[in-house]
């Protein structure tokens, strides 16, 4: 494959200790997963390497423990959720190195999958510690990464052990990696960006990226009143960044100096608080009362954007447009996504789309499915929009 490492379908893995670097980082609520969305974008790389006859061994973070012992942060509790997507039995290790991992290990037959415990419940996971790393990668004989999720930390099970054994890109590190490269390694033109979420300050850098890159830029959100009022438009009560006014113009002029176009909303939905049944108006953004806020974007900003969408190829879409957590200001993060949806099944466009909230509104507007590709990454989607290189990543391609 491109990027410079190696795919599974280089490794040979029949009677070999295959250590699986996963993202097993899922919502449990008493015990249970409760949404199961990771392992099953996990089951493919482990269901290929144990069909192939691999003993393979799973390792993964769980939550923020940092570094010691909290049995509320163990991973035992996926052992049977992940043997439920798998199909087959997954033996469980009380801890990730050392005598009982070692053990665990020494069981396995070919084919067969264990789950280790909670890489950080030792410091020297997030610290990238040698000697951890060490201990892990003695454990095996092959290294597969599948976790792009957490490529952006310099851990211990994410870089440390890479260096240390033969590493390979997993099936989903490997499509992740392609649907990226897709979307803004090598994108077809003309290239569209949406931008939502509620801080410029976060997304600074993207946005800065993204408007040398693209050939339209949409921004909405809370972010969007900031360059609202960066350039005098009066935005209420809204949520906006005062200190941030500077790099918006500054962001504005770049995009215009090198032909990228830049939507900003023209309309909006506002009302006086996010409160379940409170009223709400449609106004131009040029007439936000003083007492109102911008709560999400409005029919004319949708349909000037909607309008750009037949000429479009590719796509990138982080965070929504609008409080889309009522459905009294989803309408906007939901038409876009409909509209979007819509141009990809036409075969026309290239629609890359990732960050929690973005997949949030993708599953409630019922359309992730239909997008080319939707990144439960977070930060690691982020950093890689920003054009920033991923350690993980790289560490395979050392």
């Amino acid at each position: 494959m491109s990027h410079g490492f190696r795919s599974l379908d280089e490794a040979s893995v029949a009677g070999r200790r295959v250590l699986v670097r996963a993202d097993l980082n899922v919502p449990l609520r008493e015990g249970r997963v409760a949404d199961a969305t990771r392992l099953a974008r996990l089951a493919p790389t482990l269901r290929e390497l144990a069909d192939k006859g691999a003993r393979v061994i799973v390792c993964s973070h769980f939550d923020r423990p940092k570094g010691r012992r909290r049995p509320e942060m163990s991973l035992a509790p996926l052992a049977p959720a992940l043997a439920a997507v798998l199909g087959r039995p997954v033996r469980f290790a009380e801890d990730c190195i050392g005598e009982p991992a070692t053990r665990a290990v020494t069981l396995l037959a070919n084919g067969e999958v264990l789950l280790l415990e909670n890489t950080r419940f030792y410091p020297g996971e997030e610290a990238n510690d040698p000697a951890f790393a060490a201990a892990l990668a003695g454990l095996a004989d092959l290294f597969v990464n599948d976790a792009f999720s957490a490529a952006h930390r310099a851990h211990a099970s994410t870089v440390g052990v890479a260096h240390l054994l033969p590493s390979y890109a997993g099936r989903l590190m490997e499509a992740e990696l392609a649907a990226l490269d897709a979307a803004l390694g090598h994108p077809a033109h003309p290239l569209g960006a949406i931008v939502g979420g509620a801080k410029v300050s976060t997304k600074l850098d993207l946005l800065g990226y993204l408007s040398v890159k693209a050939d339209v830029l949409l921004i909405g959100g809370a972010m969007a009143n900031t360059f609202l009022a960066a350039q005098g438009i009066a935005v209420g009560r809204s949520l906006e960044e005062s200190d941030r006014h500077a790099e918006a113009m500054a962001i504005l002029e770049a995009a215009k100096t090198r032909g990228c176009e830049v939507l900003l909303p023209i309309d909006a939905v506002v009302a006086k608080t996010l409160a379940p049944n409170v009223e709400t108006a449609v106004v131009p953004v040029t007439a936000v009362s003083p007492e109102f806020m911008i709560l999400d974007v409005g029919p004319e900003t949708i349909a000037r954007f909607e309008e750009r969408l037949p000429a479009l190829r590719t796509l990138v879409w982080n965070g929504p447009v609008g409080s889309f957590e009522n459905p009294l200001f989803s309408t906007g993060t939901l038409a876009l996504a409909s509209a979007i949806a819509a141009a990809t099944e036409s075969g026309r466009l290239c629609s890359v789309a990732g960050g929690g909230d973005t997949v949030a509104a993708l599953n409630l507007a019922g359309v992730a499915e239909k997008l080319t590709y939707v990144s439960n990454a977070g930060g690691a989607f982020l950093k890689w929009l920003e054009g920033k290189a991923l350690p993980a990543v790289a560490a395979l391609a050392a």
